[in-house]
């Protein structure tokens, strides 16, 4: 069994090395441990200090992309390279590399296919007291969105076994961490949480300049993750809003009609028949919407079978 451990990298020459050493050299149940790092369009010598310690592999990209398009990136040629679990860590060195063996555990012993490492938020030295409670407040949002009990769902450090690997499908540019789990929630892959060490903070983090833009941004990222995976339930509560206010108000014409004092209300009988119109149209929308998801399922499952047949390649290759 191969394990492959992919480090997203922008500008990391600083903390690259210190990752690296504490990442672990072999582990009970892996036959073999290789390094990945994916260098989004650093500046400095992260590539050089990768090389100098003896990465396996480099995806690199001539100008940065996002923490997303890195992670899939890092994800694809894991699988081409014949990964059977995949890790995914900081180059901040801000995981304890130790807790490696912990979150693999679940997936060798057959027990789940993702698992996400559970950061003690609340005993965190780094973490201010509003950014712990927005922690656990975006932790229950996601929870809600995807049906899950992950109880730490920004959290980077995780492992995908090649099976989840092959199935996940990021589109947003801004992080991977929201919609990966709202996916896996709706596409019900076994997933679960493990307790993870923390280190100290060696540098300042990079993903958002200010607690509103994260805020912002995730938010956006968890809706419009709920609305992709599950399109018709979300526009037939989008839809339900102006259909009963024009329902409402039809059925108070008809009784002022029925009193005979209807003549002073027909902007009232406009209005309840926009609304009513605009209510249906919605409806519509999520019928649409609700094929174009089945639809993207079938490319899911395309997306799969090429993976799995890079995978089956590099495994052909390495036996020859």
């Amino acid at each position: 069994m191969k394990l492959i451990i992919q480090i997203p990298c922008y500008n990391e020459a600083e903390t690259l090395r210190i990752a690296l050493d504490d990442l672990p050299k072999q582990i009970d149940g892996i036959d073999e441990i290789e390094y990945l790092i994916i260098n989004d369009g650093s500046k400095d010598n992260t590539v050089e200090v990768a090389k100098e310690w003896g990465v396996n592999y480099v995806v690199n990209f001539k100008q940065n992309r996002g923490l997303a398009k890195g992670f899939m990136a890092g994800i694809d040629a894991c699988l081409r390279n014949g990964a059977d679990i995949i890790v995914n860590t900081d180059a901040d060195d801000q995981y304890c590399g130790e807790d490696i063996e912990t979150i693999v555990r679940p997936i060798i012993n057959g027990e789940s296919d993702i698992v996400i490492g559970a950061r003690p938020i609340d005993e965190t030295a780094d973490f201010s007291p509003i950014k712990k409670k927005l922690q656990h407040f975006g932790s229950w949002v996601v929870q809600k969105a995807s049906g899950t009990d992950i109880p730490d769902a920004p959290s980077g450090f995780r492992a995908y076994s090649r099976e989840a690997a092959m199935q996940l499908n990021v589109t947003n540019a801004y992080t991977y961490t929201l919609e990966t789990i709202v996916q896996a929630g709706r596409n019900r892959i076994p997933m679960t949480s493990v307790p993870i060490r923390t280190n100290r903070e060696l540098r300042p983090s990079r993903l958002f300049s200010s607690m509103t833009g994260y805020i912002k941004k995730s938010m956006i990222t968890i809706l419009r993750s709920y609305v992709m995976y599950k399109p018709l339930t979300s526009f037939m509560i989008i839809g339900t809003v102006p259909f009963v206010a024009g329902l409402i108000l039809g059925i108070r014409f008809l009784v002022f009609m029925a009193m005979h004092n209807a003549m002073g209300h027909v902007q009232s009988l406009i209005l309840a028949s926009t609304l009513l119109m605009l209510g249906f149209i919605t409806w519509l929308m999520g019928i649409m919407a609700d094929t174009i998801a089945s639809n993207r399922k079938i490319l899911e499952d395309v997306q799969k079978h090429v993976r799995n047949t890079d995978y089956e390649i590099s495994r052909l290759n390495d036996k020859e």
